[in-house]
């Protein structure tokens, strides 16, 4: 029996250094000279209204919404390239990650036990594919399926479907540390799952389940 083992990426596989807004502080500061909270605040509403609405780039509209929001202000903050604001922000956000603990381990014990390993994330394409290539991970998966690819955002059962099409087997394990959107999501699908605190590597409810899972998947 084939087992494809999807795992999510923000919070799963990488964690974010420190806090996503300081960021965020960090392009408004470089390319506006300021970097009030009020505009930390607006681009977090702007991006996840957009992020919601799967609207085509959301990072830039979200920007360009600070930008509008800093005029309306009066801010002296002239005419700022809205397309190298975002270029800020994708490399400070990749420099900011780091490989969460005992996932190299555990993809070796996955792909030794003959397991199909995928990405199963909320995020856009490009985004979520250089964090992996930023760490080297991309070519330890067979693939990696975002919400924007599927048109649909995990809890939802078309990003589920969307992922077992992509990646076929007769059984699919999400392992992921948001309860509703990664495993409460998953089980909706008919999927497995187990639930990580990815910091430590441990199961939020019990480290027994995730040995009992990795057990069947072929682990110790």
């Amino acid at each position: 029996m084939t087992t494809a083992v999807h795992f999510d990426l923000d919070g799963t596989l990488l964690q974010f250094t420190r806090p996503y807004g300081t960021f965020v502080a960090e392009v408004l500061d470089t390319h506006l000279g300021r970097a009030p909270d009020e505009l930390v605040e607006a681009y977090d509403e702007a991006f996840f209204e957009r992020f919601a609405a799967m609207e085509p780039a959301p990072v830039r509209g979200a920007m360009t919404a600070v930008v509008e929001r800093a005029h309306e202000q009066d801010l002296p903050v002239g005419e700022p390239n809205v397309d190298e604001m975002v270029a800020t922000l994708s490399r400070a956000e990749y420099a900011g990650t780091r490989v969460s603990e005992g996932v190299p381990a555990l993809l070796d014990r996955l792909d030794a036990a003959g397991c199909r390993l995928g990405v199963l994330t909320n995020g856009l394409p490009g985004w979520q594919t250089g964090k992996l290539d930023q760490h080297g991970l991309t070519e330890r998966f067979d693939d990696v399926c975002t919400s924007y690819d599927a048109g649909a955002h995990k809890p939802d059962r078309e990003l589920f479907a969307a992922a077992a099409e992509r990646l076929p087997a007769d059984r699919h394990v999400m392992i992921g540390d948001d309860f509703e959107p990664d495993v409460q999501g998953a089980r909706d699908a008919g999927w497995e799952a187990v639930h990580l605190d990815g910091i430590t590597g441990a199961r939020a409810g019990s480290i027994a389940e995730l040995e009992s899972t990795l057990a069947l998947l072929g682990g110790e």
